[in-house]
């Protein structure tokens, strides 16, 4: 881990002293993505209600800049150049390096189409079924650790050789068992979990960004 990368987590756990309980996990987190990312894998994120949003905020800081700037490569300039772009480099200029990460909450069609043809049980299961790869991350958020949608989208995750790392409360619910990394943040409200889960993955966006895209001290 760079030293930046470190200052980031230690700065968190600053402001929030309470999520001291779950730094390790939180840490086991960081790595899980970093191998993820680095090995050419993507992230797929499912939840329900504010968690939902949650799937869609975590994409939007993985998929373009967080904090630290992400041009695009050199070598892809030069093959729409090669293209006869006229606009390669204006183009290229208005692009950042993405960090592959899906939603699974956000396909209207797919998702009616499980509701009504199987079960709302089944929306994420399917999903990840269609997309998962092994060494590929689930990002799985349920503030109470029991929401059987994506209870049943964590276990076809692991059946397919996935990194599963669950967001849920103190007790983790059913998750706890099934999940690989375990992020129980410290309350069991359903709005305050959700308060202490967006610093979580804030943090997390922030440390694999700066680990991959930062420059080396």
């Amino acid at each position: 881990m760079k030293n930046s990368t470190k200052i980031l987590f230690d700065a968190c756990m600053e402001k929030y002293p309470s999520l001291h309980t779950c730094s390790k996990e939180i840490l086991n987190a960081f790595n899980a993505l970093l191998n993820c990312f680095t090995n050419g894998g993507k992230v797929l994120v499912c939840g329900n209600g504010g968690s939902a949003a949650d799937t869609e905020h975590i994409v939007g800081e993985f998929m373009k800049k967080f904090k630290v700037l992400r041009p695009v490569s050199s070598v892809f300039v030069n093959k729409m150049k090669d293209l006869g772009f006229d606009d390669a480099e204006q183009l290229a200029s208005k692009l950042e390096t993405g960090l592959p990460a899906i939603s699974l909450v956000s396909q209207t069609s797919l998702i009616t189409a499980v509701i009504n043809d199987v079960g709302a049980e089944y929306v994420f299961a399917q999903q990840v079924y269609g997309y998962g790869k092994p060494g590929d991350v689930l990002i799985a958020l349920s503030t109470s650790g029991n929401s059987a949608n994506v209870i049943a989208a964590v276990k076809v995750a692991r059946a397919l050789g996935m990194t599963v790392i669950g967001f849920t409360n103190v007790m983790g619910g059913k998750m706890k068992a099934l999940c690989t990394i375990n992020i129980c943040v410290p309350d069991t409200i359903t709005f305050q979990i959700q308060e202490l889960h967006l610093p979580v993955y804030h943090l997390l966006c922030a440390m694999v960004e700066e680990e991959i895209f930062g420059v080396q001290m």
